[in-house]
């Protein structure tokens, strides 16, 4: 890990920079892979089975007795625990559907706006060393209440060639009925082109490796929108001086064990509980099942002492973390300066452990400084929003004039035409 202290704000810019990746190598890779889907479908998903996951399949369709055969596979307690967030979750995102409300705007002019969702999804649910069933909850969910009429779901095999039990549950439990055993970018090829088991879809959801997030910027291509560029998990936490060390090394932790390239930021204005939650955080790591992939990453990560509580809001909000931790007494005065931010946690029991799984909101999330501009998952991201408006005869004669004045000034006179075609009759 990489200590400093108080940087000056040009030092900023370069501690705000995320691990790069090589990029070419991986493109060429993409395009070769979508080239063979397009090109052999099925077959060719299941030779990047044997190729990438060393899985031997035979249907690239989970079929009905294995969906049936997961529950049998996941224990009480866990099937309990995926029920309760599934009520949380389905909670917060019903409470995002809007009333139709129409607005004149001129008398006799009515305009309003409508949701239809998105028909086709495709989600995407990495499987490997952190198979992410939650993700099914976080993503089928929205489908769900949006009325997506197609939701695939499509998750690696492990080498037995099954997908988890608890993704192939939570799936189920959700209502999803299209599950396909492919994974990496050869998944986000085959909902993109479409193959003879899995359909072709209008968007791709879901978190993944470097070569499965390169896939989804690919598919946007050929005309496919994709939930965010979405890069390796981060989180910054910012703590003062009644922060509680071992919590803040064990928020850290929890994100640098996703993977040897994720990144955690550490921002604290007391030296003591700067120091304390280092001490922590090496004590911690040991014990940690995925501390390899934990140690890696906090090579990658930056500890910071600040001077006030205003300088590490500034921090935050020009690296734009996807997960930001407010380990602060008087959290509530900062809320109106977090501009660039996934999803905040606020005092020292909101642990980012709770977004990620159950208290409610969303855990697919802008990384790598996309928080400036792109919002995490939430309902709207399945829907589109069509404009309707109504003219009334009166409506068209109160607002004919203006349309025919700037349609004339913009040289657009069958613009003028379309109106005043009208006006004359």
């Amino acid at each position: 890990m990489k200590i400093y202290k108080y940087p000056n704000q040009e030092k900023w810019q370069e501690l705000t920079k995320r691990p790069a990746f090589t990029r070419e190598e991986i493109s060429k890779t993409i395009r070769d892979i979508f080239s063979e889907v397009e090109k052999n479908g099925d077959k060719a998903l299941l030779e990047f089975n044997k190729k990438f996951d060393s899985a031997e399949v035979e249907n690239i369709t989970v079929s009905t007795e294995e969906i049936e055969n997961s529950k049998s596979l996941v224990s009480q307690q866990l099937k309990e625990a995926i029920q309760q967030a599934k009520e949380n979750i389905t909670k917060f995102h019903a409470s995002q559907q809007s009333d139709i409300e129409k607005i004149e705007t001129t008398k006799g002019v009515v305009c309003w706006r409508e949701n239809r969702a998105i028909e086709k999804v495709g989600i995407y649910i990495p499987g490997g060393t952190a198979p992410l069933f939650s993700t099914v909850l976080m993503l089928a969910i929205p489908a769900q209440l949006a009325g997506c009429k197609e939701i695939v779901l499509c998750s690696p095999p492990d080498k037995n060639g099954n997908i988890n039990p608890a993704i192939l549950y939570a799936a189920q439990l959700c209502g999803v009925a299209k599950i396909c055993k492919t994974g990496g970018a050869q998944a986000i090829a085959a909902m993109t082109l479409g193959t003879e088991s899995i359909p072709n879809v209008y968007k791709i959801f879901g978190p993944g490796n470097q070569f499965v997030v390169a896939a989804k910027e690919y598919a946007q291509n050929y005309g496919v929108a994709i939930d965010m560029p979405a890069g390796p998990s981060e989180v910054l936490v910012i703590a003062d001086e009644q922060a509680i060390p071992e919590f803040c090394a064990a928020d850290l932790l929890s994100q640098a064990e996703h993977g040897s390239d994720s990144q955690v930021i550490f921002i604290s204005t007391d030296v003591k509980v700067f120091n304390e939650t280092i001490e922590e955080i090496e004590k911690q790591v040991k014990e940690l099942p995925r501390n390899e992939f934990a140690q890696q990453s906090l090579n990658n990560s930056h500890f910071i002492l600040l001077n006030t509580i205003e300088e590490a809001i500034d921090f935050s909000n020009l690296y734009a973390p996807e997960h930001l931790i407010l380990a602060l007494n008087n959290f509530e005065a900062y809320i109106p300066s977090i501009q660039n931010a996934g999803s905040v946690f606020l005092g020292n029991y909101s642990c980012e452990s709770a977004g990620d799984y159950a208290s409610g909101t969303n855990h697919t999330l802008p990384t790598n400084g996309f928080a400036k501009n792109y919002s995490g998952v939430s309902l709207d991201s399945f829907v589109k929003k069509i404009t309707f408006q109504h003219l009334s005869k009166e409506g068209l004669q109160n607002l004919g004039k203006t349309i025919e004045i700037m349609a004339e000034a913009e040289g657009l006179f069958a613009h003028k035409n379309a109106v005043t075609i009208r006006l004359n009759q």
